[in-house]
């Protein structure tokens, strides 16, 4: 066996020469702005309103609930095998990911023409699922046209046009929908509508091809995790995060919406809590958290993040009084703000830049795995044990999270590039 360093450049890059660096970054970035509006509606789709028309137009059951609920991580299940085909095939990752989100619009569009609960529950898994699938794609489409001092800052910005439009989306629409619930087969036709533009702009957003490396395609990502402790114990720290807070999440709609609990909360004060508020705080502080993502010790920001999640777990699903709704929303919305620049950008601090892509599919992948399982288990615990001992758990596996991840912070303002990622073994 010999060692060789691998070229930090590849194919991808030198396919996308057409135009410049700089005419890159700012189509890129152009596209990105417009697309964030369309990813700001998906958004309330997978937070709020298809668990809302599950339990209250359709009496869902747990394991409906919990089905409807894992849409988008079912997207994140698939993410290895779509960047597989797309590396395979030579394809522009950017125009493979705009025939992804027509998939999706096609889904949307069939549920809301048979607006039956079968209907309704595959088109949302499917549509949901589209919007996901294309995240490793996107980060390496972030990778290679946005420099490494400005990608954070970027990002954000994009980051405030999607939070700007959920909050604004969530308003209007659980305005629509109150006493009318009914109507929600156009609320379906809007989603279509929103992968029909997000695949416009996406698709023309320059990307050169992922270059092909040698091995069975779609393990050698896997390899990089047995090679690389750092990155390895950061999956796992990310693990346990994930699947506490995933638990949480469609436990917000159930915990307002459901009688069971006597909060008697309405369409509106549901899409309030879960949506608006949450929104309006990211909006505001999207940019700080990219800002610090750019220069903070990553592994110190992810630690502050967890324990931001975990406080807004307890002051949420501890409360009765919509005060403490209320405040467990806006800490919920600060965490919330950093873990979205957090989680779309970090491997981007460990693979070299022709693997990126490579990388963040086995990230997306376990992100999957967790968000599949959690909302099953969220939704059978919960019948058990109630919100309360819930959300206790998920405080427990974070903060064991936390604890995990703190002996690496001495690694610095970056994480380090692990040798296993930036040389390549051959025979």
């Amino acid at each position: 066996m010999s060692l060789r360093r691998r070229p930090q450049s590849g194919t991808g890059l030198a396919a996308a020469a057409a135009c410049s660096e700089t005419d890159r970054t700012r189509l890129t970035y152009r596209y990105e702005l417009w697309r964030a509006s369309t990813a700001g509606i998906l958004e309330t789709a997978g937070t709020t309103f298809l668990l809302l028309i599950a339990v209250q137009w359709f009496r869902a059951g747990p394991f409906e609930k919990a089905v409807v609920a894992a849409g988008g991580s079912l997207g994140l299940l698939l993410s290895p095998l779509v960047v597989t085909v797309v590396t395979a095939g030579g394809w522009a990752p950017s125009r493979a990911g705009a025939a992804v989100f027509g998939a999706g619009a096609a889904a949307f569009g069939l549920a809301a023409l048979i607006p039956h609960r079968l209907a309704f529950i595959i088109g949302s898994v499917l549509g949901m699922a589209a919007a996901s699938a294309v995240v490793p794609l996107l980060t390496h489409m972030y990778q290679e046209n946005y420099p490494d001092t400005e990608r954070g800052r970027r990002f954000s910005r994009t980051v405030m046009v999607r939070i700007a439009t959920a909050a604004l989306f969530s308003k209007l629409a659980g305005q629509a929908l109150e006493g009318h619930l009914s109507y929600f087969p156009l609320l379906l036709g809007i989603f279509a509508l929103a992968h029909c533009g997000a695949s416009f702009c996406l698709g023309r957003c320059p990307t050169g091809a992922i270059p092909p490396e040698r091995g069975v395609p779609g393990l050698r990502a896997v390899s990089y995790v047995r090679q690389d402790r750092l990155f390895r114990r950061t999956l796992v720290c990310w693990m346990l995060m994930g699947f506490a807070n995933l638990m949480m999440l469609p436990l917000r709609v159930e915990y307002l919406a459901n009688p069971k609990y006597q909060l008697g909360a309405s369409v509106v004060m549901v899409a309030v809590l879960t949506g608006v508020i949450p929104n309006l705080v990211r909006l505001l502080l999207s940019p700080v958290w990219g800002h610090l993502f750019d220069r903070m010790n990553f592994f110190a920001l992810r630690v502050v993040l967890n324990l931001g999640f975990a406080i807004g777990i307890l002051t949420f699903f501890l409360s009765e009084s919509l005060t403490g709704l209320v405040v467990g929303a806006v800490i919920f919305g600060i965490s919330n703000a950093g873990g979205d620049v957090a989680w779309s950008l970090w491997v981007t601090k460990f693979a070299p830049p022709p693997r990126v892509a490579d990388y963040m599919a086995v990230h997306t992948f376990l992100t999957g795995v967790r968000g599949v399982l959690a909302p099953v288990c969220a939704f059978g615990l919960v019948t058990h044990l109630g919100p309360e001992k819930v959300a206790w758990l998920s405080t427990g596996l974070i903060v064991a999270a936390s604890l995990l991840l703190v002996p690496e912070i001495k690694w610095g303002r970056h994480a380090r590039p692990s040798a296993a990622l930036v040389e390549e073994v051959s025979e």
